[in-house]
């Protein structure tokens, strides 16, 4: 069973909670409505390059949703600037709009974390971040659909 978000005191994959909307699609209605690297990223677990993807570097202020299914995930107040390359943020906006599981994939022991309602892949959370939370959500970019607050579209 998908974990939520992990407590502030560190990324836990033992805590158990559940969303209300699931988004459930084929194989083939995910194809349709996302763009190839969308695809690779949130279906099939892929990472983005450091430095390349949208929102590592954006300042706007507003919100993140998923890009698969538009669940809020994150707002750009709890955005900073991490050094890494991918958008990075200490919480979510609720603790129940991200699950985490355990990933082992490259040799290493990692948290995944995913859209708690359609179980896309978003990115890791590590436990090397800023207060409040000392969390980083490190995610990728092509994961996320910014809506700015002021209604700017420019690259969103």
């Amino acid at each position: 069973m998908p974990n939520p978000a992990p407590s502030p005191a560190a990324p836990s994959p033992t805590a158990h909670g559940d969303s209300d909307a699931k988004v459930v699609k084929s194989e083939s209605e995910w194809r349709s409505c996302l763009t190839p690297e969308q695809f690779r990223i949130t279906r099939e677990h892929g990472t983005e390059r450091a430095f390349t993807g949208p929102y590592w570097d954006e300042k706007r202020a507003g919100l993140y949703s998923c890009v698969a299914c538009g669940t809020p995930l994150f707002r750009s107040e709890a955005k900073y600037d991490s050094g890494t390359g991918w958008p990075s943020f200490f919480s979510p906006v609720s603790p129940d709009a991200v699950v985490t599981h355990e990933d082992t994939s490259h040799g290493m022991r990692r948290i995944e974390v995913r859209c708690a309602s359609c179980e896309s892949h978003l990115g890791h959370v590590f436990p090397d971040g800023p207060a409040p939370t000392g969390l980083r959500f490190c995610l990728n970019g092509t994961a996320l659909k910014l809506a700015p607050d002021d209604g700017d579209t420019r690259g969103a």
